[in-house]
Order: structure tokens, then C-alpha cells, then sequence
């Protein structure tokens, strides 16, 4: 974070002020990567904070360290309810991020990560509102290829992957478009820098498979769910590059994005231009599902207040 954007972090079960929560130069993290890491919103309205699917968001925080044996010593309720408690010693009550993050430490300098190995939590929180702040964006196809399971899995967000996501993200901003589209390996769509992707053709709405190097995101679930519920038809399948530009609607969706539309793939336009029928549905039933104005839908919602 650029800035300290609140004044407490909670560090291995204890709030501490910003400027206490430090690590060595030498913490293993800094030197390989090893550390997975969530993006959770909450939202302000009616006179509360409303953590976004909080508890889905700790429990693939718990399944990303897994994956790399990263030792967690807290289940997702504690680190729910140290959410809870983070926010009101900071007393937030405008709509924020929060970026709970855990790390190896003082482990040594050899790759041998284990259940034993030293191991931190953080939970940082901070203002924020929009990622992106127009309601449809550029993209373009990536040169570079999404990281593959044989290699590095997808499905676990750890840091390191998104060194890939980096470098497809510098590629499009150097090109002039707003985000990068990224391909698998064998040259079918994966999904995007930090979003899961979405098409819609005749109506139908497509992503891709969580086999094709994509995240297994809780805003793609999200989005899948919101448009059952509005009668649409939704398949996940391999999706062509050739497809993007038949689309009639492209879409995003991501903790920091939300829902966004792709008005323009590869300089060309998308549909009408502009945020389609179907994205702008579903993209206005979720702002209203995260700002508690749907009942139904509140079993995803977590009060601070």
C-alpha cells in the first residue's frame, strides 16, 4: 500500500500500530514468494459496514496455504472475528479493503517449506472504492501465458503468481489498454490480470473452466449465482480466443473489480460499444447484494456495527 490508510494492522493475533508491523529483511516471503494472500471488500450502507462473503474468504486463504504446507495456526472463525475486531479499532465505517496475508518468515534460506516452518498472519485494512473507475474498459490479449498447474498451481493464491500477472499487466498499460486478457497453455482464454472472465453470445453467459489455469474466484461464484437466479444460462467450457471477439458482451469479475465490463478486446469494439443488458444486470443486482438491499441475499454479509 502506498499509504498507511489506517492506523492498526492485526499481526499474529495482536493489534499493533501501522509502524510496528514489521519483518526482517531476511523473512523467507521477501526472498521466494511464499505467501497467499485474500482481497475482501466491505461496503458501507445503512449506517453499517458489511463484510462481503468474509467466511468463503478465510477458508481459500486456509486451502491456498495448504497447498504450499504454510503453517496456519488460526481457523477461519478466529481470523474472521479478528476481521471484525481490526475494523472497529479503526474505527472504519467508509467502504474498504481488507488484505489478510500469510507468510514464512525467519525459515532460512533453502526451499524446504514445511507444517514446521515459522510462519506470520497478517490482516490489513484499508479506504477504498473503485478499482476501476470507468464502467467499461480496454483490453487486450497477453503475450504472456497464464501460469499452468504443471508448474505453479492457479487454484492457490499465493503471491508469486501474480508475477505473471505483473508482467501481462505492464504489456497492456504499455500498449494503452486498460487490462490484459490471458491465454492457457494449450491457447484457449483463462481469465484476466487479477479477474476471472466472462462471455455472453445469444444471450448465454461462458467461462471458462477452472481447469483452464483460472482462479476459482468468490466473485466469479458470485456472478454464476446472480445469473441463475436471473433466469440466464450458464456454462463453463473452453473458451476461444477467436470467441472474444464474437462476443456480444464481455465481462470481469474480482474482489478489487467487482463487475466490469470490456467495451474494447484487441481495438475491437465489443457489442454496442458499451456495458451490455446482461452485464448490467447482473453487475447492479451485485452492487445491490453488497450494500445489504437485497434480503435474499444477505446470508453473505457480515455486520461490523
Amino acid at each position: 500500500m502506498r499509504t498507511k490508510g489506517a492506523d492498526f494492522i492485526w499481526f499474529d493475533g495482536k493489534i499493533v500500530k501501522w509502524e510496528e508491523a514489521t519483518v526482517p529483511v531476511t523473512t523467507h516471503a521477501l526472498h521466494y514468494g511464499t505467501s497467499v494472500f485474500e482481497g475482501i471488500r466491505a461496503y458501507s450502507s445503512k449506517n453499517n459496514l458489511h463484510v462481503f462473503r468474509l467466511r468463503e474468504h478465510m477458508d481459500r486463504l486456509r486451502h491456498s496455504a495448504a497447498v504450499y504446507s504454510i503453517a496456519m495456526n488460526y481457523s477461519a472463525k478466529e481470523l474472521e472475528e479478528a476481521t471484525i475486531e481490526l475494523l472497529k479499532k479503526n474505527r472504519m465505517k467508509e467502504s474498504c479493503y481488507i488484505r489478510p496475508l500469510a507468510f514464512v518468515g525467519q525459515h532460512g534460506i533453502d526451499l524446504n517449506v514445511t507444517g514446521d516452518s515459522p510462519t506470520h498472519v497478517v490482516i490489513i485494512v484499508f479506504p477504498f472504492a473503485k478499482y476501476f473507475k470507468v464502467e467499461g474498459i480496454s483490453a487486450c490479449i497477453s503475450s504472456w501465458r497464464r501460469i499452468h498447474d504443471s508448474s505453479t498451481p492457479p487454484m492457490a493464491k499465493a503471491a508469486g503468481n501474480y508475477l505473471n500477472s505483473v508482467l501481462a499487466t505492464q504489456e497492456s498499460n504499455r500498449n494503452g489498454y486498460d487490462e490484459s486478457v490471458m491465454l492457457d497453455r494449450d491457447g484457449n482464454v483463462s481469465e484476466a490480470s487479477g479477474e476471472n472472465i466472462f462471455i455472453v453470445r445469444n444471450n448465454k453467459i461462458y467461462t471458462p473452466y477452472i481447469a483452464g489455469s483460472a482462479l476459482e474466484g468468490i466473485t466469479r461464484d458470485t456472478a454464476i449465482a446472480i445469473a441463475k437466479n436471473l433466469g440466464y444460462e450458464v456454462m463453463e467450457r473452453p473458451i476461444s480466443r477467436t470467441e472474444l471477439y464474437m462476443a456480444s458482451e464481455l465481462f470481469l469479475t474480482g474482489t478489487a473489480a467487482e463487475i466490469v465490463a470490456i467495451i474494447d478486446i484487441d481495438s475491437r469494439v465489443v457489442g454496442d460499444g458499451k456495458e451490455g443488458p446482461v452485464t448490467g444486470r447482473i453487475r447492479t443486482t451485485y452492487s445491490k447484494i453488497v450494500t445489504a438491499e437485497l434480503a435474499e441475499y444477505t446470508r453473505w454479509l457480515t455486520s461490523v456495527w
